[in-house]
C-alpha cells in the first residue's frame, strides 16, 4: 500500500479522479436538476478509491508517531464522512494527491538529467584500420585503437591526438573558458566537441572509463547521496498536527461528547498548509516567469532564503567565457600600437583561442590590419608570419628556447591568466596576458550577498587553473577558492558544505550538473545546456546576476508571505479549536469558520503573484 501511495502515476490518477468526481458533482447538482439526487455518487467514488488507500497509509504513520501536515487531512477525510461532508472530503483528497504528484515529479527530475546525458553521449565511433574507416559501437573501442573524429562530432573516448591540428570545445566538461587547441600529442576527453578539422586519436581509455562516463557515474551517485529536505508545510505540520489531536482528545475526554472531537478536527483541517503555501509558491513561480526565471523544482523557492553558503562556478557564471587581452608588456621601447597591429594582422589567420581577443583589442584601438605576405602555424612552434618584410612569431615561454632565446624568460613576469610571447625578427618585443572577461555585475552582486541576503560564506570552485581563478576571486571579492576541480571534486565540496549550512550553487555547464543536484538549491545561469537546466532547481534564462538577485528576493518574499498565511491561518484555527472544544462551535459551524479562515489565508498568499517594479538591491555603481 505504501508503494502505491508514493507512486507518482498513482497520485496523478487519484488527482484526475478527484477532479473529475468534483466536476461531475457540480454538473449533477447545479446544471442538471434531474440528476441532483445522484450528485453525491461521484464523491462516494472519490472517497472510496482515493480516500481509503490514503487513510490506511496515514493510520500507519500515526501508529509510528510520524506527524505531518497530511495526517490531519486524513483524519479530516474520515471526519467528513462521519459528518456527511463528502464534498469537503473529496476536496482534501484532490489537494493531497495533486500536491504529492507534483512533489514526485520534482523528485524524479534527476533521472531526466541522466537521460539528457545519455542522449548526448555518442553511441558510434569511427575506427580507423589501415586505409579504411569502420563505424563501431563506442563500447567496442579498445585501448590503443585508432579513432577518426570528424568535424563537429562529439569525442567518444579519452585519447591522444595522432594526426591533425584543430580546436575542441571542452568548456562543458572542464570549466575551461576557451576552445582548446589540439595538435599531435594533445590529450582529448570524451564529451568534448570537435571543431572544423578532422582529428585522428589513439584511445587511451575505454568508453566506460572516459571522462563523460565518469560524469554520468557521479551524477547517479549524487542522486543517491543527496539528503531530502523537509518542506515548510511538513515542518509546520510536525507541531500543528499533535497539537490539534491533543485538543480534540482532551475535549472528548473532559466532555464525554464525541461531537466535540469531530468539531475540533473539522476546524483543524490544515488548509493553510495544504492550500495557502502551494498558492504562495505558484504565485511566486508566476512572478519568476515574468522576470525570466524558470522554476524547475518548487522546493528551490522555499529553500533558497535559508541558504547561507553560495558556491559559484567561474567560467560563464562570474565571467563571460570570453578571453580578454588585459596586459601588454613591451620591451626595448618598441611602439605598442605597431606591435599590436602586426600581431592582430597575423592572428586573423589563426584558430588559436586567443586570436579573437587580440583582434578585438586592435578594433578597440582603431588599428587597421596589414596584409600578410606569408603565414604558417607549425605544431608546437606558434604562429609565424611575414608582414611588410618583418617576421612576426607568436609563441609561448617554451617557444623561446626553440628560437635561441634562452634566458629571455627572466624578463617575463609570472602571474595568472593565459599568455603569449611576441618575437619580431627573432627578438623578444612583447608579452601579452589574457584573462576571461569578468561580468560587469559580478562585483556588485558578490558585494551585497552578505549584508543584504545573510550569506555567511562565498566560494568559487572551478576546473580552471589556480592563478586564473585567484585573479577573478580577488577581482570580485571572494576569498575562498578551489581550482582545477573535476565534477566529482565539486560534488564532494558541495556535500561537505551541505553538512554545515544549506547551500546554493550557481553554474552553467555540464560539468556543474552533478553539483547543481547535490546543492540544497541549484541555479543554472543561462541556457547553455539542457542537462544543466534539468539538474538545476531554477534556470536564469537571460544569464544575468541581477536576475539571480531578483530570484533571491522573490524567494524571501514568498517565504515571508507563506509563513504569514500558514501561521496566521493555523493561529486562527487553534482559536477556533479551543472554542469548539468548549462546545461553543458545532461541527457545521466549525466547517464554515474553517472555510473563512482558508479564504483569508489564500487571499494573503495570492499577494505573491504581483511583484511590481525593480526588486534587485544591487548597487549600480
Amino acid at each position: 500500500m505504501q508503494t502505491n501511495i508514493n507512486n507518482a502515476d498513482f497520485q496523478r490518477k487519484i488527482a484526475y479522479l478527484s477532479l473529475a468526481g468534483i466536476m461531475l458533482h457540480f454538473v449533477a447538482y447545479f446544471i442538471i436538476p434531474s440528476l441532483k439526487i445522484y450528485s453525491q455518487y461521484p464523491l462516494f467514488l472519490v472517497l472510496a478509491l482515493g480516500g481509503i488507500p490514503l487513510v490506511f497509509v496515514l493510520v500507519r504513520k500515526l501508529l509510528i508517531f510520524e506527524f505531518s501536515s497530511d495526517l490531519i487531512a486524513g483524519l479530516s477525510i474520515i471526519t467528513s464522512i462521519f459528518l456527511e461532508q463528502y464534498f469537503a472530503g473529496s476536496l482534501v483528497i484532490l489537494m493531497l494527491s495533486g500536491g504529492q504528484a507534483v512533489e514526485n515529479y520534482a523528485m524524479k527530475r534527476a533521472s531526466r538529467v541522466l537521460e539528457f546525458l545519455a542522449n548526448r553521449a555518442p553511441t558510434k565511433a569511427h575506427l580507423k584500420k589501415g586505409g579504411s574507416i569502420e563505424e563501431i559501437p563506442v563500447e567496442k573501442i579498445a585501448i590503443n585503437d585508432t579513432i577518426q573524429i570528424f568535424p563537429h562530432e562529439i569525442c567518444p573516448v579519452d585519447g591522444e591526438v595522432l594526426t591533425g591540428n584543430g580546436v575542441m570545445d571542452e568548456s562543458y566538461l572542464t570549466g575551461e573558458p576557451f576552445l582548446i587547441s589540439k595538435a599531435p600529442g594533445s590529450k582529448v576527453i570524451s564529451g568534448s566537441i570537435n571543431g572544423e578539422d578532422a582529428l585522428t586519436i589513439r584511445a587511451t581509455k575505454l568508453a566506460i572509463d572516459s571522462r563523460y562516463a565518469k560524469i554520468m557515474e557521479v551524477m547517479r551517485e549524487t542522486q543517491q547521496k543527496r539528503p531530502n529536505m523537509r518542506r515548510l508545510a511538513d515542518r509546520l505540520g510536525a507541531w500543528y498536527t499533535p497539537l490539534a489531536l491533543l485538543i480534540a482528545i482532551i475535549a472528548w475526554l473532559i466532555s464525554g461528547d464525541a461531537m466535540r472531537f469531530l468539531a475540533v478536527l473539522v476546524i483543524a483541517t490544515p488548509c493553510p498548509l495544504l492550500i495557502a503555501i502551494p498558492v504562495a509558491i505558484i504565485g511566486s513561480i508566476s512572478s519568476c516567469a515574468s522576470r525570466g526565471i524558470l522554476i524547475k523544482n518548487p522546493a528551490a523557492l522555499e529553500l533558497l532564503d535559508e541558504c547561507k553558503t553560495m558556491i559559484f562556478d567561474k567560467t560563464g557564471t562570474l565571467t563571460c567565457g570570453k578571453p580578454l587581452l588585459t596586459e601588454q608588456i613591451i620591451f626595448d621601447n618598441n611602439d605598442p600600437k605597431k606591435i599590436l597591429q602586426l600581431v592582430a594582422s597575423a592572428e586573423r589567420y589563426s584558430k588559436h583561442p586567443l586570436s579573437s581577443a587580440v583582434i578585438e583589442k586592435a578594433k578597440e584601438e582603431n588599428i587597421s590590419l596589414l596584409d600578410v605576405e606569408q603565414i604558417s602555424e607549425p605544431p608546437g612552434m606558434g604562429l609565424k608570419g611575414i608582414i611588410q618584410g618583418n617576421e612576426i612569431i607568436i609563441t609561448n615561454r617554451k617557444g623561446l628556447t626553440q628560437f635561441g632565446l634562452e634566458g629571455s624568460e627572466n624578463k617575463i613576469p609570472l602571474g595568472g591568466g593565459l599568455e603569449c610571447i611576441i618575437l619580431l625578427n627573432k627578438k623578444l618585443v612583447a608579452f601579452y596576458r589574457f584573462h576571461d572577461k569578468p561580468r560587469k555585475d559580478g562585483q556588485p552582486f558578490i558585494k551585497h550577498l552578505v549584508p543584504k541576503h545573510g550569506f555567511k560564506k562565498l566560494i568559487i570552485i572551478s576546473g580552471d587553473r589556480e592563478a586564473e581563478v585567484r585573479y577573478l576571486a580577488n577581482y570580485v571579492g571572494i576569498s575562498e577558492v578551489y581550482a582545477s576541480k573535476s565534477p566529482e571534486e565539486k560534488v564532494d565540496l558541495v556535500m561537505k558544505e551541505n553538512e554545515k549550512e544549506k547551500t546554493a550553487y550557481l553554474g552553467d555547464g555540464i560539468n556543474d550538473a552533478p553539483a547543481l543536484i547535490a546543492a540544497t538549491v541549484g541555479i543554472a545561469l543561462g541556457q547553455n545546456s539542457n542537462i544543466t537546466s534539468e539538474a538545476a532547481g531554477a534556470v536564469i534564462l537571460e544569464s544575468s546576476l541581477e536576475t539571480v538577485d531578483e530570484f533571491l528576493h522573490i524567494s524571501k518574499r514568498m517565504r515571508r508571505i507563506a509563513l504569514q498565511s500558514a501561521l496566521g491561518g493555523m493561529g486562527l484555527s487553534v482559536i477556533g479549536m479551543l472554542i469548539a472544544a468548549l462546545g461553543y462551535l458545532p461541527p457545521v459551524a466549525g466547517a464554515i469558520t474553517q472555510e473563512v479562515i482558508d479564504v483569508l489565508a489564500i487571499l494573503n498568499a495570492l499577494r505573491t503573484i504581483r511583484v511590481v517594479g525593480p526588486i534587485s538591491d544591487m548597487s549600480k555603481d
